[in-house]
């Protein structure tokens, strides 16, 4: 009976991740690909975006670390309570807290990003960025 809720919890911490941590990876890659290959950056800009990767890329390590152990404590929570209880709603919030914090800290990578950018650069990186928000409502 143990082992039954263990894998219970450990799908529903599965599921948690899957329903509510959206992927970024397409609209990164998406991104990544317009700024690298489409826009014709200067070496300038090439540099700071390079630098810009590599600081968002730590930060977002850091807050998906967080959203795992965010849902790993849920997963035990559920396993402890076996309902929608206090350590359970607890959890779920500490998960909501982080998907907001990445989401923040995204949106201040992609301004920034947008930032470097010429302006006849800035509407082919606006469509894309609407593009890959509104990808999924159409």
């Amino acid at each position: 009976m143990v082992a039954f809720i263990a894998f219970l919890a450990a799908i529903a911490g599965v599921f948690v991740g899957r329903v509510l941590i959206p992927s970024h990876a397409p609209q990164q890659s998406e991104l990544h690909a317009l700024l690298h290959h489409e826009l014709n950056l200067d070496n300038g800009q090439e540099a700071r975006l390079e630098q810009l990767e590599q600081q968002f890329a730590g930060r977002r390590r850091a807050l998906e670390a967080e959203l795992r152990a965010d849902n790993a404590r849920l997963a035990e929570a559920i396993e402890a309570e076996h309902g929608n209880g206090p350590r359970v709603a607890a959890a779920v919030d500490a998960s909501h807290r982080a998907m907001g914090e990445l989401q923040k800290e995204t949106l201040a990578h992609v301004f920034a990003m947008r930032q470097i950018l010429r302006p006849e650069q800035r509407a082919a990186f606006d469509r894309a960025v609407t593009k890959s928000l509104t990808a999924d409502a159409r």
